[in-house]
């Protein structure tokens, strides 16, 4: 009997082992690429919810009298008059009403927390946004305020973070010490990025081919991988039977057949 549960015992540890270690899948953007949705959407927050994604990543800027706005180009068109703004450098009420290739209205960050809220398996993975030129004393905010409205929409364990900016990088770190913050650029090695206090990387699938090494450097370090963004199936193959612990996609359906076929 005590030789039978044993047994019992180990096969369970090896089923959660084995599920644990599945890769995961991101949807980029949210699921946009399907029928009445668009990028950074509240309804390709929902379709990714939809469909079962362990995350929906979504990117957020600061304007230039500090609303948090939920795009992904440091520039934003009106598509009914052709005009272009510099987020950074453009007041709300300014760009308000510009509307999604879908038909939404551009969305703040607190909104789309709240449609977050009512995805209770799905992960918002928050890219934090700046460009090159961008002051630290602007990136600190934008970091504050989504970290503060994270923390009081309740959702702190239902979000990771990442951003290219190695500031923004460490300001997320600073303001919550337990949060998943993930690095996007590349440029640093995994032994680096745990001595900063980062939780994982997220590199570009390019990065990852070229430094094979990184994946298991990584994880014997404790750090998760994640993989952007990888619409290819061979592509796709590759990184789960290397064991990324997450790939992030334009195409979270066919992603999700692959993985299935693997178990």
């Amino acid at each position: 009997m005590k030789r039978f549960t044993i047994f019992i015992s180990l096969i369970f540890a090896f089923c959660t082992f084995t599920a644990s270690a599945q890769t995961k899948v991101i949807a980029h953007r949210g699921y946009w690429d399907t029928k009445g949705s668009a990028q950074n959407s509240i309804k390709s927050l929902n379709e990714a919810c939809r469909i079962g994604c362990y995350g929906s990543e979504c990117d957020v800027w600061l304007t230039k009298d500090g609303v948090t706005v939920v795009t992904h180009d440091h520039i934003i068109v009106n598509n009914e008059t052709g005009e272009k703004y510099i987020i950074e450098e453009t007041p709300y009420d300014v760009i308000k009403n510009i509307k999604l290739s879908n038909g939404e209205t551009l969305s703040t960050f607190p909104s789309y927390i709240e449609s977050a809220k009512k995805c209770k398996k799905t992960k918002l993975i928050i890219e934090l946004k700046s460009q090159g030129n961008t002051p630290e004393e602007h990136q600190k905010a934008l970091a504050e305020k989504v970290v503060q409205m994270v923390n009081k929409a309740g959702m702190k364990k239902r979000v990771e973070y990442i951003a290219f900016s190695l500031y923004m990088t460490k300001a997320i770190i600073s303001l919550d010490s337990k949060a998943k913050v993930a690095y996007l650029n590349g440029d640093l090695t995994p032994a680096q990025l745990a001595e900063i206090g980062c939780s994982g990387l997220d590199y570009n699938l390019n990065t990852l081919r070229k430094n094979t090494n990184w994946l298991d450097e990584a994880k014997k370090l404790g750090l998760t991988v994640n993989v952007w963004t990888v619409n290819n199936p061979e592509d796709m193959r590759y990184f789960i039977e290397q064991g990324a612990d997450f790939i992030t996609t334009d195409k979270p359906e066919i992603l999700q057949q692959l993985i299935s076929e693997q178990r």
